[in-house]
């Protein structure tokens, strides 16, 4: 369809607005843009550089997908659907929607969508039961480095870890789905174990191995990395504009009142869970054990939020039926579920669990 010039579209008027404000920047602040690019620069590189790219955090991503394939190719999603068809029949729920949480406990986040999404689509999951499988998989800790490290903070503080494992790492497993298929998503269907394929691919040891870390090396450098750059390119304006302290100030008081240590809540929510609970770990026994459970509880999460608005849409995209929209919804239901699991556990019974 042909559309006239002769009128100002809205995008044209917020065009001529930058124009006009980067002239006046010129005009009377001329360094100003240079320090905007310099302070988005540094920020992301502060963080792709040594986190994903000279760091653990962008191995590990290439060797949770070798991991999650060759598991996979040994059939472990197969026998996970037999554990969990009787739980998730009595629910009237597609079972495989427990997938990419169990793989995102054993590897990574984004190697667990990669994986699994594929799993419910052949499935034939519904939408909903999709969106189940992302909220669900946001109560997982989104590397096993984080909820390793998690446990010598829980030690520090001397807290009981088995009852803060198995309340905040698998009774989420069956709590969130059940929940959600009863309110927000309730086109579920219960199948029996005859209607789902095999999930247990045929390739070859030597090809399962090599595919795997060629593709675990595409989904950081081509899905995950550019992801990470975005969401962090945002947060430098936002600092550049002075908009960022503010911001900050209120995830201190809010955080504080939900039970959760502050600064390690913050790199938890912004940056990087395992450097959380790492500096958690170092703290802990000079704080209440409430804020050491609830800082524990939303470390070992689906964060920090660049997965969130990031890496998970461009991920489960590729893989699934969701479109980026439903996956940042669903997301963002499954981190408020996440945020009330730490404040119940870390407020109501972390005092049963000092020993």
């Amino acid at each position: 369809m042909h559309h006239s010039r002769k009128t100002w579209s809205p995008i044209e008027v917020v065009g001529l607005v930058i124009v006009i404000v980067a002239l006046v920047a010129l005009l009377f602040a001329p360094h100003s843009l240079s320090q905007l690019f310099d302070l988005t620069i540094n920020e992301v590189y502060n963080v792709v550089v040594p986190i994903f790219l000279t760091g653990t955090v962008g191995i590990a991503i290439i060797v949770s997908v070798i991991l999650g394939r060759i598991l996979e190719r040994l059939g472990f999603t197969d026998a996970l659907i037999r554990l969990f068809v009787p739980i998730m029949k009595w629910m009237r729920i597609n079972p495989t929607v427990i997938i990419p949480s169990v793989y995102n406990i054993l590897g990574d986040i984004n190697a667990a969508g990669k994986i699994a999404a594929p799993v419910l689509d052949k499935a034939h999951a519904t939408k909903a039961e999709q969106k189940i499988a992302v909220a669900t998989m946001i109560q997982s800790p989104q590397s096993f480095a984080t909820f390793v490290l998690g446990l010598f903070a829980l030690s520090a503080a001397g807290i009981s870890l088995f009852p803060v494992i198995v309340l905040s790492i698998f009774v989420p497993l069956i709590i969130v789905p059940f929940l959600l298929s009863r309110t927000i998503y309730r086109d579920t269907k219960k199948v029996d174990l005859h209607e789902l394929p095999r999930f247990t691919p045929k390739t070859k040891p030597l090809e399962t191995l090599f595919q795997s870390a060629k593709e675990g090396t595409e989904l950081l450098l081509l899905v995950i990395i550019p992801a990470v750059a975005a969401v962090f390119f945002i947060i430098g304006i936002l600092k550049f504009i002075g908009v960022w302290e503010f911001i900050n100030s209120i995830l201190t008081v809010t955080l504080t009142y939900l039970s959760i240590e502050p600064s390690s809540g913050i790199i938890s929510i912004l940056a990087a869970p395992t450097l959380a609970v790492a500096q958690l770990a170092e703290i802990a026994n000079s704080i209440p054990p409430g804020l050491v459970v609830g800082s524990f509880v939303l470390a070992n999460s689906g964060l920090p939020l660049s997965v969130i608005f990031g890496q998970m849409p461009a991920t489960w995209k590729e893989c699934s039926s969701l479109k980026e929209k439903d996956v940042i919804e669903a997301a963002l239901v499954g981190l408020v579920i996440r945020f009330a699991t730490a404040w119940f556990l870390g407020f109501v019974v972390t005092p049963f669990l000092v020993v």
